[in-house]
């Protein structure tokens, strides 16, 4: 087999050869070298070999943002398995689709707390699952009934060496599988290869000037099992030799503390996050310190207000750089240009190594008319293999190394792009991708459903919130709270709806499809 030039962990093993002292992780009290990071990854390595996990296969994660996540991601990878990180709001009955759609042989999880008891969920999920044959704790273990003491993080690793020699894989490998939804069927698993991800951590330096000579400090609020979080923060910050300050769920306050006791240079964040930090100012606040320290300030996500670009600018001293990409594209298709004036409401143009164009739903090109409207197709570097064990999902998507995304754009003369709107029904709600779809099909499986089209309105701080319009059967007595909360229970946190609203008819089309642009 031929050696990986770009296996991700490399990012890992290179910058604790060269820098073994610097600090890797600042997390709480805790502040872990990159020497410690390194024997940590290692260690995690070993007991995967030991426990007859091989190359190729899959190990599953859900982590929040605290030390374990990046110790076993790059555990994982070095023993020459892929990471499929998983959201950790998602419940037992979707984290069991996840781990068997995957063909996960092993799965880590943090026990998390009373408000979000992850591991409580994830124990359910692996037991009725049946695919993953090992199970690993992050936690005490006091709040998870039935999980043996070689099933707890810390004791299953403890014996293991803190040198390990990295499995051979190959550039086209699989690396992490990064589960996203559709607009139809159930959540499928984008396919990113060693060079994928490889290359676009290093991007960073021409994306953002990064320099190991002079290190950022990185604050990681966005989730680390989200392509933004993982692959521009995370393992932007390895592979430049910087540190990552995580911080485990994010608090405006608590985001701009941390910012001032560790002279943050690098911040990344969705919209309302950039919203959260200006709303959380006040005369307590060392405004000016914080902008004497910030270099970097990158959003993605959805499409950033003028108004929060320009008083960020104004307080903070640093232009927002807006980018756009998918999990499909390791995270990265396009960005503003660092030292550049942007465009507000641009999502730039198409990074080095990457091509952008507007197509037609034929695939024809729409022409380089500035204003006109087609569909981002994507071509490069960055583009996944594919959808794991999906050929036809695949095929549709991509076409001569192009991917289509979905998204409607325009391109201006300048060739800044700017999206206009979703051709899918996708909902963004705080950052987080919801398809309306899958929750469609799960409500209708109360028995007070009809009929149901689920709906993005608009909201002042999370952009989007999750609407369900309902046609109830004849005579049920269900109130729209109790839907409400029977939805809860059904789905993660961030996409059961939280309106919903019961009305006698849908407006439809002559063919029968629901008209939903009339609906709010």
């Amino acid at each position: 087999m031929t050696s990986s030039t770009r296996n991700v962990s490399g990012l890992l093993t290179r910058t604790a050869s060269e820098h073994p002292a610097r600090t890797a992780i600042v997390f709480g009290g805790d502040r872990i070298s990159y020497a410690e990071l390194d024997g940590a990854s290692n260690r995690v390595a070993n007991l995967l070999i030991e426990r007859g996990v091989g190359p190729g296969e899959k190990v599953a994660l859900s982590c929040a943002n605290i030390p374990q996540f990046t110790t076993i991601y790059f555990g994982i990878l070095k023993a020459g398995a892929v990471v499929v990180p998983l959201n950790v709001l998602l419940k037992a009955r979707e984290i069991a689709y996840h781990l068997n759609d995957s063909d996960a042989t092993a799965y880590f999880a943090f026990e998390g707390g009373p408000e979000l008891p992850i591991g409580r969920e994830a124990w359910s999920a692996f037991q009725t699952a049946g695919r993953a044959a090992h199970f690993f704790l992050i936690g005490s273990g006091a709040s998870v009934d039935g999980v043996a003491p070689d099933q707890i993080f810390a004791a299953a690793v403890a014996g293991q060496p803190e040198t390990f020699e990295t499995v051979e894989r190959a550039d086209d490998d699989t690396a992490v599988i990064l589960y996203t939804s559709g607009t139809t069927g159930q959540p499928k698993g984008a396919e990113l290869r060693h060079r994928n991800v490889y290359d676009i951590a290093r991007a960073g330096a021409q994306l953002f000037e990064s320099d190991p000579a002079t290190p950022d400090v990185y604050l990681c609020v966005l989730p680390l099992f989200h392509a933004f979080g993982q692959m521009v923060i995370q393992n932007g910050a390895i592979g430049f030799g910087g540190t990552l300050v995580l911080q485990a769920r994010f608090s405006a306050h608590e985001a701009l503390e941390l910012m001032l006791d560790h002279g943050v240079t690098f911040f990344g964040g969705v919209p309302t996050m950039y919203w959260g930090l200006l709303e959380a100012l006040d005369d307590r606040v060392d405004v000016a310190r914080l902008a004497a320290n910030l270099r970097i300030a990158v959003s993605g996500g959805s499409a950033l207000p003028a108004k929060i670009h320009q008083e960020f600018r104004k307080r903070f001293g640093v232009t927002i750089l807006e980018g756009y990409g998918l999990s499909e594209t390791v995270a990265i298709a396009s960005f503003a240009t660092y030292g550049e004036e942007p465009r507000v409401g641009s999502i730039g143009r198409p990074i080095p190594g990457v091509q952008m164009k507007l197509i037609n739903d034929d695939w024809s090109d729409v022409g380089d008319d500035p204003g006109a409207v087609g569909e981002i197709a994507i071509k490069g570097y960055n583009i996944m293999k594919g959808y794991y064990k999906r050929p036809e999902a695949t095929s549709e998507a991509i076409s001569q190394g192009w991917f289509r995304t979905g998204d409607l754009a325009r391109k201006d003369a300048d060739g800044f792009y700017f999206v206009v709107d979703r051709s899918k029904d996708m909902i963004i709600r705080g950052g987080f991708n919801v398809y309306p779809r899958e929750l469609e099909e799960v409500l209708m499986e109360h028995p007070a459903v009809s009929l149901v089209a689920v709906i993005g309105v608009p909201h002042p701080s999370h952009g989007e919130e999750i609407k369900a319009v309902v046609v109830k059967k004849a005579d049920d007595s269900t109130t729209e709270a109790e839907l409400t909360a029977w939805g809860k229970e059904q789905f993660a946190g961030y996409k059961y709806p939280r309106i919903v609203e019961f009305v006698d008819a849908l407006p439809m089309t002559a063919t029968g499809k629901v008209l939903k642009r009339e609906l709010s």
